[in-house]
């Protein structure tokens, strides 16, 4: 697979938090983490190697996968395991199949943000109508967050949700670029916001 793979996104996550563990719970296919659990996404172009990476991480660990979506222009994996030391050890297999470094992964960048103050409640049933997470309410603010690779967003929701009390509504860490909404009170969702966006802009990486 040496110099055919681009790594657009490898992102650890230590300790997934229990709304984005049931998000993941109720939108993936595959074996499901709990929160607490360490997770990797790893995000490759174009898809369809992103087979041979699972094949690798199964074979070198017992992490097990949540997702794995394979199209044409790109390939989404994560897998998780109670212990961080087995989720890091997938990830060094799958570098050593790629042929890469950590270093070498696509640096994610904010496509766009915005946060709406006290939404409308007929906004608010719009939003509802097409989330898999929290419902947001009439009055609560609203954070959205975009991201290129299309999987940096669950970091970022992982960070977030950290950070401050807020609801996860809609997490999108596939297709062309990754979406992210949160809502809650005004002062968390401004100090969510601020976690998201700073950890994201922490992670190295090169801009292809």
């Amino acid at each position: 697979m040496a110099g055919k793979i681009q790594l657009k996104t490898y992102v650890f996550l230590d300790s997934m938090q229990p709304q984005l563990a049931e998000y993941i719970g109720t939108t993936a296919r595959g074996f499901l983490p709990i929160p607490g659990d360490a997770s990797l996404f790893v995000e490759i172009s174009p898809g369809i190697a992103i087979n041979q990476i699972t094949d690798i991480a199964l074979k070198a660990t017992a992490v097990r996968p949540a997702i794995q979506v394979v199209e044409r222009a790109f390939g989404v994996l994560e897998v998780h395991h109670p212990e961080q030391a087995e989720v890091r050890q997938a990830g060094i297999a799958i570098l050593r199949g790629l042929e890469l470094e950590e270093k070498n992964r696509q640096k994610p960048k904010i496509v766009s943000q915005q946060t709406i103050r006290a939404v409308e409640p007929d906004q608010a049933v719009l939003i509802n109508k097409n989330r898999y997470g929290q419902m947001i309410l009439p009055g609560q603010s609203l954070f959205i967050l975009e991201t290129e690779p299309a999987a940096y967003i669950a970091f970022a929701a992982n960070e977030a949700e950290k950070a401050a009390r807020i609801q996860l509504v809609d997490v999108k860490p596939i297709g062309a670029y990754g979406r992210l909404y949160l809502s809650g009170e005004e002062s968390e969702i401004d100090s969510a916001a601020e976690a998201a966006i700073t950890k994201l802009e922490g992670l190295d990486g090169v801009n292809f």
